[in-house]
């Protein structure tokens, strides 16, 4: 026979011990793994716009979402390694740039992914098609190949009369084939002359920029590419070093002392592809969401560094521009 005492005692242990229970079975919050190939120098917006298109989506993070960051630092060796941490955690999605795919793609087919690239995922074999991706990919593809001629036009015009225009370009992916081909259809097109190196090491570069030099280039365009990327200080002040009026598409490059800058919104295109995670954590399928193009274009000029280099911007490009730096 249980004695009151001892069953009272026990009731209120039991009671006790219910928070704990509760506790040990709220559901773990949801899981979004972020992967890039490149270094976080010149990429630490990107993780913030991700969180703003998550929040777009009703998450949080620290209150229902949280965010799992890898970083590649221009390794691509690194990543199967990088994908497997990832999956094993487990994330319910993970978002990753253009060259960590590949990597994804051979460790699983059921992990939603919502990649950010510069290239053609059809083309690319990712997804079968942009309305209809299938499989577990979809994403952002903003083409940044497309606009090597626009921002070949406006680098002769802050130029006007230069000779040869330098290229330094990183062969090793199909955004920078793509790139090449297109600035060399462009220059082709009004009669300019290229020279175009491809760069994959800090001792090419250095080649490349001692090239430029003794063969009178006049200026320079900067391509993307694992190893190009992210180095805007460093690009930058080769090319002031060096009295090369220099252009890119991506805003960092002219925010860290370049000329100038034209391209898609990376920022913008991963806050999309935050907002596609939020979507796919809600339930939706990512092969039934459309490849989005991303369609935010932004052209920044560094006044500072064109009087450094003793250009006069003219003033319709000056008004044409998105932002001044001064």
């Amino acid at each position: 026979m249980i004695r009151r005492r001892d069953f009272i005692a026990g009731l209120a242990g039991a009671a006790a011990a219910w928070p704990v229970a509760a506790r040990g079975q709220e559901p773990a919050v949801p899981v979004v793994g972020f992967l890039r190939s490149s270094r976080v120098e010149g990429f630490a917006d990107l993780p913030e716009a991700v969180r703003a298109g998550l929040r777009e989506s009703g998450y949080e993070v620290g209150r229902n979402v949280a965010i799992e960051y890898r970083w590649g630092d221009d390794q691509t060796d690194r990543l199967p390694a990088l994908v497997d941490e990832l999956i094993r955690k487990p994330v319910a999605v993970i978002v990753a740039n253009g060259v960590a795919v590949s990597s994804i793609k051979a460790a699983t087919t059921t992990v939603p992914v919502v990649f950010v690239t510069g290239t053609d995922p059809v083309r690319d074999g990712w997804v079968t098609s942009f309305n209809r991706p299938g499989g577990n990919l979809t994403g952002i593809s903003f083409l940044s190949g497309e606009t090597a001629g626009k921002r070949l036009e406006l680098l002769r015009q802050l130029v006007p009369g230069v000779g040869a225009i330098g290229a330094l370009v990183d062969p090793r992916t199909n955004e920078g084939v793509m790139e090449r081909r297109d600035l060399e259809a462009a220059a082709q097109a009004v009669r300019q002359q290229i020279v175009i190196f491809d760069v994959t090491t800090d001792r090419e570069l250095e080649s490349a920029f001692t090239s430029l030099v003794e063969r009178g280039a006049g200026a320079l365009l900067i391509g993307v590419g694992p190893f190009l990327t992210g180095r805007h200080p460093q690009l930058a002040a080769l090319a002031l070093r060096n009295k090369l009026p220099a252009g890119r598409s991506l805003r960092g490059f002219a925010e860290a002392g370049g000329l100038m800058s034209y391209g898609t919104s990376i920022t913008d295109a991963y806050r999309q592809a935050g907002l596609y995670a939020g979507r796919i954590l809600n339930g939706e399928k990512p092969g039934n969401l459309p490849v989005l193009q991303a369609s935010k274009f932004e052209f920044v000029i560094n006044l500072k560094t064109a009087k450094a280099l003793g250009l006069a911007v003219p003033m319709h490009i000056h008004a044409a521009a998105d932002e001044v730096i001064e």
